[in-house]
């Protein structure tokens, strides 16, 4: 399990492999992304290094992770997939990156594929925005207590997810204030879940909300500071605990009947070094729960390095799969079009270098 030592339960592979997919991992205090594949007896990782990944989104064959300094978009391509240079016949999948929209250091936080296309929480400014390729940012909508955008993070805004209809629908954040770090003086008590189409607070008062998730048309959250997971009526705002997991939790994904929780260790330096939880001997990794009996069926945690999680998503039908960095693109660069994907030969590079030489004479 090199290079992060893990644990996982006995079952814990066998559930991996019955569900037929991956568990990908974001982790910006290490800055890696890690890859959970089974063989139904063992659990192998794919670890590559990122600029702090952060919220992952996924629509199609396509995926968006929110970086210190930029989107990168990136594309499956199953021919790449199964014609990977070193590994080939390994891999379901390939996430090849194919573009990016630098914004500077806007502390993207979730990130999620929209009606009107690819949507980012902007925690530094307070505010959901979208890329149009001739700004850093574009405003889209901010909380009704915020003003005027500027750089901070005022609230702590951190999440966010759409609706059966791809709406921009719930965020979640710390605190309803309008200084910078404001939200620190109350965070265990200010949070809250809004409602953007409906423009109401849905649920106030909340212990660290993260990573509300529509599924199946229910609404859950996850509140960090009490380790729980929650299932909140949209009507009504009232809560429903499912579970109580032990850590501070943060990252959701669904498939079938489980919930996938990802669940980091506070260490005392860190910005919520503060909190009680803190002070608990925990471990990072990931928590299955099975929503029809409420119940951790499955688990793996790390046992030093690797110390927080921020997004966790659950890649069906595809048991092994790959995703390249820039330093593995530089290394192999590749072909995405519409109608065929290919890797670039060695041919290709020369006939490219020589034409290069020509044109400079």
């Amino acid at each position: 399990m090199n290079p992060f030592q893990a644990r996982y339960t006995p079952n814990f592979p066998e559930l991996l492999n019955k569900l037929g997919g991956t568990i990908m991992l974001t982790t910006y205090q290490t800055g890696k992304v890690i890859m959970l594949s089974s063989d139904a007896k063992n659990i192998s990782q794919l670890v590559r290094d990122f600029d702090r990944p952060m919220g992952v989104a996924f629509s199609g064959d396509r995926m968006a992770m929110a970086l210190r300094t930029n989107i990168t978009f990136f594309k499956d391509s199953k021919e790449l997939a199964s014609s990977y240079p070193t590994k080939p016949n390994t891999y379901d999948a390939l996430y090849y990156p194919i573009a990016q929209n630098i914004t500077g250091y806007i502390d993207a936080h979730d990130v999620v594929f929209s009606n009107q296309g690819l949507i980012a929480v902007n925690t530094s400014y307070s505010c959901l925005v979208k890329f149009d390729g001739t700004n850093s940012f574009e405003p889209l909508w901010k909380p009704p207590f915020i003003k005027k955008l500027a750089s901070g993070d005022a609230c702590h805004l951190n999440g966010v997810c759409v609706d059966e209809n791809q709406n921009i629908r719930y965020v979640t954040a710390f605190g309803q204030t309008t200084e910078p770090g404001g939200w620190r003086m109350n965070k265990l008590t200010g949070g809250f879940l809004y409602d953007i189409q409906e423009e109401k607070f849905l649920a106030q008062n909340l212990p660290m909300p993260h990573s509300p998730r529509l599924y199946k048309n229910e609404l859950y959250v996850l509140l960090s500071a009490t380790e729980e997971l929650i299932k909140v009526n949209r009507t009504t705002g009232e809560q429903e605990k499912i579970i109580k997991v032990d850590g501070f939790i943060r990252g959701l994904s669904f498939f079938e009947n489980y919930a996938f929780i990802g669940v980091s260790k506070l260490r005392k330096s860190h910005t919520f070094g503060d909190l009680p939880i803190a002070r608990k001997k925990l471990h990072a990794g990931v928590v299955v729960i099975d929503l029809n009996t409420k119940e951790k069926v499955a688990e793996i945690f790390y046992e030093d390095k690797l110390e927080e999680i921020y997004d966790v998503h659950f890649i069906p039908n595809a048991k092994k799969v790959n995703i390249m960095n820039q330093s593995l693109t530089a290394q192999n660069p590749a072909i995405i079009t519409p109608q065929f994907s290919h890797w670039i030969t060695k041919k290709e590079d020369q006939t490219k270098s020589n034409k290069e030489n020509k044109d400079e004479l």
